[in-house]
């Protein structure tokens, strides 16, 4: 490490892991580590670093086995040489959605965090609940129909907080632990989010929720940036006060506190930037701009957009930007990815990718008016399974020629990202530029297809440690909020991705018909299987 280097800090608890990133002022990474959950610390007894409970929908992380890993990593960096002292701010992420529950009195025992204890034994005694909720729980069902009804329906809920009730969602995991634990809830004067939990351990008091990741929580208006009553009230009493105040997400939350300048030799001027969820951090990883989508094309496909002007939807979630809070961001998953790729390939080309690219290149841009959906396992973004074929005067037929198939499978599945994306308030700008990643990526010909329904630019990123990165990323970014209005892109600079391909110059003529032909299918799809 240089002498003199600014150097840029961020810390992750994930499902499976803690992991840490460093980066110098060029946004180089000069250090990084982790400690995986299950092989570093099997005393809790975890499986992917959570506990799966009998009724297989209950799914829980210790919490202590969360401190105890960042202790050990933060031991591990003090081991190697590590000089914490060139460290001038740090953010970091967690995973969304969980929940962290302070028992009363905690606050005191974390405002003076003796320096020669390590943190999991010092805080051992300060969680009213001692597993906490996480993302893959999904046991919240009830929960999830009384909100709605609550608040007016699915929609309503959606055009405040973003999203319609999710189980994963925090204000309904809440809402269990009311009904299921009422002593411990009562017991409990704070409930973080995992990000703002393991910002707290920094700051050493109860680190506020931020914007973005509090978007994940079916409590928040996304509009005014306040916890909405209603659906606080929903969920639990006294919620208000045990949730505390939201903040934009480059906020500066004050100074690493005297415990880590003790311990580990942190300078007492190192700033602590609100930490976020793990999907908004990786949108500030990936360095997306206004305008631009980021396609990740992997067992599942996902969307990353940022928006201006959202309109919630029954699918897919709206977020405040993570840096920009007068933006948003959507976020989009489609269950029925690569493995469906791969199956159609494994069909109508003889189970090779050179195969399936040749017929993509030999058949029309908008294949002829066949339209298809494909879904081999329940879909989620919309809720349908099975394939459907539709022929160019929209009559359902029973097959496709494999040409037809092949391109009708990947046509269909770009065409349902453009629509929903747009359904949520994206709109393709001048300067849109498509970011595409996973392992579809590295098939020119599938990026064409993608590029000509989006009648975008599609470039390649690398997207390894991008949640992580983006919160040392974001870290360097609120650090130069506090002299002056720099906008995240003046700090972090966009790489230069590689381009791969452009639209073809009559594309968007083929496929601004054939887009509305696919939404006036899909009704007839979902119509149909609600019949079923």
């Amino acid at each position: 490490m240089e002498s003199g280097q600014k150097i840029f800090h961020s810390a992750s608890v994930f499902q499976t892991r803690l992991k840490v990133i460093a980066v110098n002022e060029q946004l180089h990474v000069v250090y990084e580590d982790n400690v995986q959950f299950d092989k570093d610390l099997p005393e809790f007894g975890t499986q992917g670093g959570v506990h799966v409970h009998e009724d297989k929908l209950t799914v829980t992380s210790p919490v202590l086995m969360w401190l105890k890993a960042l202790d050990c990593i933060l031991d591990r960096m003090k081991a190697s040489g590590f000089n914490f002292s060139k460290i001038k701010a740090l953010s970091g992420t967690g995973q969304q959605h969980g929940s962290v529950y302070w028992r009363t009195a905690s606050r005191e025992v974390l405002n003076h965090l003796p320096a020669e204890q390590p943190l999991h034994i010092a805080l051992q005694t300060c969680f009213s609940i001692s597993d906490s909720p996480i993302w893959m729980d999904s046991s919240t069902r009830a929960e999830c129909h009384h909100l709605e009804k609550s608040i007016g329906g699915a929609q309503v809920l959606a055009n405040i907080t973003g999203s319609r009730a999710y189980e994963r969602f925090t204000g309904n995991q809440i809402a269990k632990v009311y009904k299921q634990k009422p002593k411990e809830y009562s017991q409990c004067e704070r409930i973080s989010l995992v990000s703002s939990f393991a910002a707290s351990l920094f700051i050493g008091d109860y680190a506020p929720i931020d914007y973005s990741d509090g978007s994940g929580m079916n409590l928040l208006d996304i509009h005014k940036k306040t916890w909405d009553e209603t659906c606080l009230n929903a969920c639990a009493p006294g919620l208000k006060e045990k949730l505390g105040s939201v903040v934009p997400s480059s906020s500066v939350l004050g100074n690493v506190s005297s415990y880590h300048v003790q311990r580990y030799g942190f300078s007492p001027h190192c700033s602590v930037v609100a930490f976020t969820g793990d999907n908004p951090a990786s949108l500030a990883g990936m360095r997306l701009e206004e305008g631009d989508i980021a396609v990740s094309l992997g067992t599942s496909d996902t969307l990353f957009l940022w928006i201006k002007d959202p309109t919630p939807a029954l699918e897919g979630h709206i977020f405040i930007n993570p840096v920009h809070f007068e933006d948003y961001m959507a976020l989009l998953c489609f269950k029925n990815g690569s493995l469906m790729r791969e199956k159609i390939r494994d069909n109508c080309s003889s189970a090779s990718w050179e195969e399936f690219s040749n017929i993509l290149r030999s058949t029309p841009p908008g294949n002829n008016g066949h339209i298809g959906f494909f879904f081999d396992v329940m879909e989620i973004t919309p809720q349908v399974v099975g394939i459907h074929r539709f022929n160019a005067k929209n009559q359902k037929v029973s097959e496709f020629p494999q040409d037809v198939e092949v391109r009708a499978l990947i046509e269909g599945q770009f065409m349902a990202k453009r629509i929903y994306a747009e359904r949520l308030g994206y709109k393709i700008l001048p300067q849109t530029k498509i970011l595409a990643t996973g392992g579809a990526s590295c098939n020119q010909d599938i990026l064409q297809v993608l590029s000509d329904i989006f009648n975008a630019p599609v470039h390649t990123i690398a997207t390894a440690n991008s949640a992580c990165l983006g919160c040392a990323y974001r870290a360097a970014h609120g650090l130069a909020l506090q002299s002056s209005a720099s906008t995240f892109a003046d700090i972090v600079k966009a790489p230069q991705n590689k381009l791969v391909v452009t639209p073809r110059p009559e594309a968007d003529k083929v496929y601004q018909p054939l887009l509305k032909r696919y939404a006036e299918c899909e009704s007839e799809v979902i119509r149909a299987s609600k019949i079923l």
